[in-house]
């Protein structure tokens, strides 16, 4: 990790892969990840960890699975989220977006269970930036 100040728009732009978080700095025993989104990622859910959006750019959907049922949390520019652990959840962003996440180092991006991952999905832990 770089002691140094990292530019959010510069560490977005020296990737395109999609659904496939660059880690830009840790704090303590947490990623900061960030990632270029569009479409749908997949259901899932982190038993043992809540999981924090800040959207940089775009709108990103959430569904979610609740006890009183489905419902979509819609996250435009400037919006932060945190899904609670247990949550079982999948995001989306139907025009594309540009998200801040913030969970435990060696969090999957599949969840607790991964089972039928899609493709265009990369299960993973995260990147270091610049992979």
């Amino acid at each position: 990790m770089s002691n140094e100040p990292i530019a959010l728009g510069t560490a977005l732009a020296s990737f395109d892969a999609l659904w496939s978080p660059r880690i830009v700095t840790r704090v303590n025993d947490y990623d900061v990840r960030i990632a270029k989104v569009q479409g749908e990622h997949m259901w899932h859910v982190h038993a043992d960890t809540d999981e924090f959006f800040l959207v940089l750019d775009g709108e990103l959907h959430i569904r979610l699975r609740e006890a009183g049922g489905e419902r979509t949390v819609r996250l435009p520019r400037g919006a932060v989220f945190t899904v609670p652990r247990g949550t079982e959840h999948k995001p989306h962003a139907p025009d594309g977006a540009a998200i801040l996440m913030f969970e435990p180092t060696g969090t999957s991006t599949v969840g607790d269970h991964p089972a039928g991952i899609p493709g265009h999905i990369d299960a993973t832990t995260g990147h270091a930036l610049g992979s």
